[in-house]
């Protein structure tokens, strides 16, 4: 590509550096003496040199890449430096075979930039996530909504088996064989009263299969009350006061589940308000706290089997009611189809809410049990609870809650089962399973 010569540049003082006429014999700027020769320079720059250049091939041999090896190299001729001597032109060629180009193309105004790589802009994507295999045929893959797209198959989901261990408590809570959902849920946990004792602590619910969203009820109330008594009992609050305050902040939380846009009633009328019961237990070093409204239960089985075992809480039920008004006997009104009708409840649509709190102090160590109807049903009575308890139950919490669920499995599994395990009394931090 052809280029036009570059005009001459005007000698400038060596003083000032401002440019001077030819002739000129002192600088206008500053004074200089322009006749007076300057002295070269020590150490001139080092440049590249090309070796002899032949006519007319300047702009046509590339110029030296940094960190190409030099070839070899003649001694530089006057004008050594890079610029034209005085008087003479870009382009002449009166200098060919000294080694130094007076013919460099002219710079650009603008040096494009390099586009960014773009592996560095963008940042690396994150790797998928393997498909998910049917648990049924092994071979479909299964879709966002829980199903497989070959044998369509449900897939069990995260709450149909729980197990929990934390400190000296314990919890297992299964879907059962006949709900396709579970609808139960629990919390446990154990902490420190103010004088430095132990206590732990367990809440089960059950929700209630009528109502709308009943296992969001269920995980919503045993969140809030765990989360109220880990709070309050480290204060110095009393358990069964502490009890009372874990009900009611269930109950606000399944209340809260209620209050949607009145839109959504509109398209929904037959929905009605999110409902569970809940049942609780704390212990301490020498205290037994239970609480509860509807019908799920807590049961104490001594560790010494010659000693009687009991059924801690009364249920807020149809046959509950008949007992108490004595009309019937307790083995007719649970035999009554009408039984497990509860007269009280967690959520908005309650009648009115009446935790039930109740404090005992045991003279022997034994086990809690904490549980929903899919168990008692299985085992009703104290005495037919304690057969079932394994006797390490308050060693070994986890273990005696899974053989309770098993038991209520092996029963026939009609209802989700959830039972927590505590040992009485709470032993020291740091003692849980065997």
């Amino acid at each position: 590509m052809s280029q036009m010569p570059r005009q001459a540049a005007l000698p400038k003082c060596p003083s000032c550096a401002e440019p001077v006429e030819p002739g000129d014999l002192f600088c206008g700027a500053c004074g200089y003496d322009l006749s007076v020769v300057p002295a070269p320079p020590q150490d001139p720059p080092t440049l590249p040199l090309t070796g002899a250049a032949a006519p007319g091939d300047g702009t046509d041999r590339p110029a030296p890449w940094p960190g190409d090896p030099a070839p070899a190299t003649e001694p530089p001729g006057p004008g050594a430096g890079g610029a034209a001597p005085h008087g003479q032109e870009p382009g002449d060629d009166r200098s060919a075979g000294s080694g130094v180009r007076f013919d460099r193309p002219a710079e650009p105004e603008e040096y494009p930039l390099q586009a960014p790589d773009p592996r560095l802009a963008a940042p690396p994507a994150a790797p998928a996530a393997p498909a998910r295999l049917c648990v049924a045929c092994r071979t479909g893959r299964v879709d966002d909504d829980g199903y497989c797209e070959h044998c369509g198959h449900a897939q069990p989901r995260e709450r149909d088996h729980l197990e929990r261990e934390t400190g000296p408590v314990a919890a297992v809570s299964d879907r059962g064989l006949r709900h396709h959902r579970n609808e139960d849920a629990f919390a446990v946990g154990h902490t420190t009263l103010p004088d430095g004792t132990p206590a732990a602590l367990a809440i089960v619910c059950d929700g209630v299969s009528s109502a709308t969203r009943p296992d969001a009820a269920s995980l919503a109330a045993s969140r809030a009350a765990g989360d109220t008594l880990l709070a309050a009992l480290p204060r110095g609050t009393h358990p069964q006061a502490a009890m009372h305050e874990a009900i009611v902040a269930a109950a606000h939380a399944v209340n809260a589940l209620a209050d949607e846009p009145a839109t959504a009633r509109e398209h929904a009328p037959h929905q009605n308000a999110p409902a569970c019961t809940i049942v609780g237990a704390v212990v301490t070093s020498g205290l037994l706290v239970v609480g509860w409204v509807g019908d799920s239960r807590v049961y104490w089985v001594p560790t010494d089997r010659t000693a009687p075992p009991a059924r801690l809480t009364e249920d807020d039920s149809w046959a509950a009611q008949m007992v108490a008004a004595g009309l019937m006997s307790e083995a007719e009104a649970y035999a009554d189809e009408r039984a497990h009708a509860i007269t009280g409840w967690l959520g908005a649509d309650a009648y009115e809410l009446e935790p039930h709190t109740a404090c005992f102090r045991p003279d022997r160590p034994g086990a809690v049990v904490v549980c929903t109807d899919g168990l008692w049903n299985y085992a009703e009575t104290a005495q037919e609870m304690s057969e079932v308890v394994p006797p390490d139950a308050a060693t070994r919490p986890l273990h005696g809650a899974q053989v309770l669920v098993g038991h209520a499995l092996d029963g026939g599994g009609h209802d989700n089962v959830t039972v927590a395990v505590l040992p009485f009394p709470a032993p020291s931090q740091g003692a849980g399973s065997a």
